[in-house]
């Protein structure tokens, strides 16, 4: 009857990730080189430094997400939180690989992989309070 009352359908589109040109790849790829030899460097002398390999952690998830190495990512995003748990870029990053995930799991009639992925968001919810609350 009134169209004004009607909810608009708004459509969500993934936003297009910019191809890397290859020096811009290649500029990526000896960053990542450099923060995993910082992070052996860390380690093997103090691997209590862990605010520096939490940062370097991070750095090096955000390069490898850059490069569409998506699992890398992951992995050195999880690692950052394990040394120290923030709400940063590397949070953040980490959350929107899980839901993009999420979503090819669920483009593929994986449930098993949907759960895991919710999961995952949903320990990332519980950081996000830890963070708030004691922050």
């Amino acid at each position: 009857m009134f169209g004004f009352l009607k909810k608009k359908k708004t459509e969500t589109k993934a936003e297009p990730i910019a191809e890397l040109t290859a020096e811009e790849k290649e500029e990526l790829q000896e960053q990542a080189e450099r923060f995993s030899i910082t992070i052996k460097e860390l380690e093997a002398i103090d691997p209590k430094q862990v605010a520096e390999l939490a940062k370097t952690y991070e750095q090096l998830g955000l390069v490898k997400a850059q490069l569409g190495q998506m699992d890398e990512a992951i992995g050195s995003l999880e690692q950052s939180l394990d040394y120290k748990l923030t709400i940063g870029d590397g949070y953040k990053k980490l959350m929107s690989l899980y839901n993009a995930k999420r979503a090819e799991a669920a483009r593929n009639g994986d449930d098993a992989g949907i759960d895991k992925y919710m999961g995952k968001m949903d320990d990332m919810r519980q950081i996000a309070k830890k963070v708030t609350i004691t922050g």
